[in-house]
């Protein structure tokens, strides 16, 4: 086993693999792109072949339209391919529906590249896998011992002590459909609404059959009577009803900088938290950790010399 130090290096376009000379979630469009999940951080239009899910290529056409790709490459879970030497498999990454995790090996050492994953239970999504990697190369954003995400559950039945209509801000992607789900599940006596531009992303949800359960499309005149109405809008239009009367305005995410306070937060990650990240070591047992996407120093002073760390930016 021969694990290089140079398998993947960062450079302007986003993370590059010069061994089989392709990006993963470039961040300019490139010629050969190998994107783990739908959502704009990591999806860009405009590269020329693209490797993804199938879930992942309808949420880009969704999006981009015509220059999602010039040619999409569709896998599936655990059906492995290759781009020039390099052997790839797509590994489910419980992010959101279609996210994956890519294992990359090559002369004898495997790598295995996160893209964004969580382990949280979520009924909207395929739930995340293991495998092991010499290498596991993982986001770090929320990697810090002070940060471990509460119970998901916990967080939305909050909504039931909440009597007014809601407006609920969430992105629309992964999250909204979460939302609904658990909603749903939970808090089962609210009348869910739906923005007009998250209804087409509910649908390719349902397609591949994941049901939300009830919602329907937002009507002005509906939220007009007090029927415990939860409004789900993605964060532009969550920002221009500031001054919404007759709602109580809440947001949905485990990104700080988005938490407004206890009271008007539902504190829902689809990211990994501290614990989860070691879990994550744990379950794939690599002899390296690479971190991407955050800060990577606690886990690098946690592991101590134990694995070797190195951070990538």
């Amino acid at each position: 086993m021969n694990i290089l130090d140079d398998f993947i290096q960062i450079n302007p376009n986003g993370i590059y693999c010069k061994y089989g000379d392709f990006y993963l979630d470039p961040q300019q469009p490139v010629k050969t792109a190998v994107i783990s999940h739908a959502h704009a951080d990591h999806a860009i239009s405009g590269n020329k072949d693209v490797y993804c899910t199938q879930a992942t290529r309808e949420f880009m056409h969704l999006r981009y339209h015509r220059s999602a790709a010039q040619v999409f490459n569709i896998a599936g879970y655990n059906q492995p391919f290759m781009i020039k030497d390099v052997k790839l498999t797509f590994v489910s990454a419980g992010h959101m529906l279609g996210s994956a995790m890519v294992l990359m090996e090559y002369q004898g050492s495997s790598y295995l590249y996160t893209g964004d994953y969580k382990l949280q239970p979520d009924a909207t999504c395929e739930p995340i896998e293991w495998v092991n990697a010499d290498v596991l190369i993982t986001e770090s954003t929320f990697a810090d011992p002070n940060i471990i995400h509460p119970d998901p559950i916990e967080e939305i039945k909050k909504l039931n002590g909440i009597k007014s209509n809601i407006l609920l801000g969430a992105y629309g992607l992964g999250k909204s459909q979460r939302l609904v789900r658990m909603i749903n599940d939970h808090s089962p006596q609210k009348k869910v609404l739906i923005h007009h531009r998250i209804m087409p992303i509910n649908q390719i949800y349902e397609r591949a059959g994941f049901t939300l359960g009830k919602h329907q499309l937002y009507g002005r005149k509906l939220m007009k009577a007090q029927e415990e109405f939860v409004y789900i809008v993605p964060p532009f239009t969550f920002n221009s009803y500031i001054k919404a009367t007759g709602v109580k305005r809440l947001f949905a995410s485990g990104w700080k900088n988005l938490q407004v306070n206890r009271e008007d937060t539902l504190f829902i990650s689809d990211h990994a938290d501290w614990n989860d990240i070691l879990e994550a070591i744990k379950e794939v047992n690599p002899k390296q950790v690479w971190t991407l996407h955050g800060n990577g120093t606690h886990l690098k002073a946690y592991l101590n010399n134990k694995i070797f760390v190195k951070l990538l930016n």
